[in-house]
């Protein structure tokens, strides 16, 4: 996992995916004033042992946050069983109903040690973190269980995987409907972000809205 400075206060750790995909990894971290966020654990103890490394100086409580219930988002959550692992209510529930299954389907992709870890605080519509300047809200498009992160310091919004995986494909696997994803897409066009960071896409402007706008159309 590479550092990628995104902003004065936030930073990327992204490494290539693998198997000959056009695709990355990125996890995501908020240095806040009170707590520092880490948006995903990755794949597991090895996606995450650079986060620890960058943090080592930082003093400050973290908290982890989950963005939805995909394997390659919470693997690395044990590593951190001691802080504050947030998560939608559904993405848990989902955790913990299909962890043993999708381990033994996906163990190969393992990045290091992998221990079940759920999140330890769960929420329905939004949390704020008013002294951080960090607010997390249920965002259901690619799964049902996704939630985005918002720094409105630094205007950057962490969207996991409801942004597609290249710029080819900009609107990634919709689990949800088509409604539900054009709700979505209404939302992240009211925040007034500058940077967008996903689960496997390269950064992007706020220009991404309105190309997802564009390619929901066409399935309509």
């Amino acid at each position: 996992m590479k550092p990628i400075k995104i902003s004065k206060r936030n930073i990327m750790f992204s490494e290539p995916w693998g198997d000959g995909e056009s695709f990355d990894l990125n996890l995501g971290l908020i240095l806040g004033v009170k707590h520092n966020f880490l948006i995903d654990t990755g794949l597991g103890s090895g996606s995450v042992a650079p986060v620890l490394d960058y943090l080592a100086e930082d003093k400050k409580p973290l908290i982890v946050v989950n963005t939805h219930a995909d394997w390659d988002h919470f693997w690395g959550n044990h590593v951190f069983a001691n802080s504050t692992i947030i998560a939608h209510e559904s993405c848990r529930e989902m955790m913990f109903k299909h962890w043993d299954e999708v381990y033994e389907l996906r163990k190969a992709k393992a990045d290091g040690e992998v221990k079940v870890c759920l999140p330890n605080v769960t929420f329905g519509e939004r949390m704020y973190f008013w002294d951080d300047a960090v607010s997390i809200f249920h965002s259901p498009g690619h799964t049902a269980t996704c939630i985005s992160v918002y720094d409105r310091l630094d205007r950057v919004l962490y969207a996991g995987d409801n942004i597609g995986d290249t710029d080819e494909a900009i609107l990634p696997e919709i689990g949800t409907d088509l409604e539900t994803f054009g709700k979505l897409i209404e939302t992240y066009d009211k925040i007034d972000f500058e940077t967008c960071i996903s689960g496997h896409n390269k950064p992007q402007g706020k220009d991404v809205v309105a190309r997802m706008a564009a390619a929901l159309a066409t399935r309509s």
